[in-house]
């Protein structure tokens, strides 16, 4: 296994043995209690925090942490009640889920990889892929996905990259929405329920808490993957720079990749995401707005540090069948900026919206998304 002898390997093993009971969810703990017995938090009945003896990032073995305690100073921690991230009246109007391409196609496809060459090389181009997107990392990479408009397909290019990373890495994944402006990254990811934001672990973080406090205040997704929601759905949710580099800097340790869904530029969190990571991904719908837009952006860019530009990555979104620009003319147009461009082509599972199912993707989304996040994370290595 790639990361068999690093950090990664001891964060994963804790997680495991941190399984919920019951089928419980670790959002939906006892209201009042901390999960896991956060400090500064009542320690749930008939439990105690679990912090001594727990294994820190490069094999450090941390020291026992102090018994839980209350700040001297700071907001009440009160639990916040879970909140279903899809309104009950609505759960009615939702239709099946489409798959993202049509039957006929898929048939094309399964009889070309009988009666021809291209499945072998499409197996050695996935073992080439799954070999980058598997390299160990020392420290966690942050990759931060914005965009200069609403609509460019920001949160649904998260929730791949997200979800490729927890498919294909051995390290937990983070999720983590700085977007609390109604961000739609927890319908994209499927989660049924949010409790803990991102403003409100910025309350209760601090830097003494295991890995297990830690995954108490977020959601858990498949394949190892945690999410950070930015809201529950309400209007007027703040998060400011302080809490978000807070959040940041004190739950980078335990992740090896923690993809960060941003508000869109320029919001003052956004730069500062983007500032602080090591990979940056921009998304334009695939108009001839989105990407006149993005050019300027680019070109603006262009004046920070070198290192900006080309640890960026632009990604073309079409959003309906035929899009109304040259891709290749527009790829061409955007990458003489230094950034790296790819396109995400059009999909009808991820068009119709709602919750990402992987088996449900095109072929061809599924393999851009891929290469898209092993691309990214490359970028990212180069950046320490």
């Amino acid at each position: 296994m790639p990361n068999a002898d690093n950090w990664q390997g001891d964060v994963l093993r804790d997680l495991r043995g941190a399984a919920p009971q019951g089928g419980q969810s670790p959002g939906d703990a006892t209201p009042g209690a901390s999960p896991q017995g956060g400090p500064g938090l009542p320690v749930p009945s008939g439990g105690a925090p679990v912090r001594a003896g727990q294994t820190g990032p490069q094999g450090r073995h941390e020291p026992p942490a102090p018994a839980p305690h209350t700040p001297a100073a700071g907001p009440p921690r009160n639990t916040p009640d879970s909140l279903s991230v899809v309104d009950e009246a609505l759960t009615g109007a939702i239709r099946k889920p489409r798959h993202g391409e049509p039957f006929a196609s898929r048939a094309v496809h399964a009889v070309r990889r009988i009666v021809s060459s291209s499945a072998a090389r499409e197996v050695a181009e996935l073992t080439r892929t799954a070999e980058r997107l598997q390299q160990p990392v020392t420290t966690g990479r942050q990759i931060a996905v914005t965009s200069i408009r609403g609509g460019a397909g920001k949160s649904t290019v998260a929730a791949l990259l997200g979800t490729t990373y927890a498919h294909y890495r051995q390290d937990p994944v983070l999720l983590v929405e700085a977007d609390p402006a109604l961000g739609s990254l927890p319908l994209r990811l499927g989660s049924p329920s949010l409790r803990w934001t991102t403003g409100d672990v910025a309350n209760i973080v601090e830097p003494q808490m295991s890995l297990l406090d830690v995954t108490g205040y977020l959601v858990q997704l498949p394949d190892n993957a945690w999410l950070l929601p930015g809201s529950q759905g309400q209007i007027g949710a703040m998060l400011d720079t302080r809490a978000y580099e807070r959040v940041m800097v004190s739950l980078r340790r335990y992740f090896g990749v923690t993809v960060v869904d941003c508000e869109t530029l320029p919001a003052e969190v956004a730069r500062v995401a983007l500032s602080a990571s090591q990979a940056r991904v921009l998304t334009t719908p695939a108009t001839l707005e989105g990407v006149m837009s993005t050019y300027n952006v680019l070109e603006w860019m262009k004046g920070l540090p070198r290192h900006v530009i080309e640890g960026t990555v632009v990604v073309v979104t079409e959003q309906t069948p035929l899009a109304g620009i040259d891709l290749g003319k527009a790829a061409d147009k955007l990458g003489s900026t230094g950034a790296s461009v790819q396109v995400l082509p059009y999909d009808r599972h991820l068009a119709a919206g709602g919750a990402i199912r992987t088996e449900l993707l095109a072929r061809s989304t599924r393999r851009a998304a891929t290469l898209l996040a092993a691309d990214v994370f490359q970028l990212s290595q180069k950046r320490r």
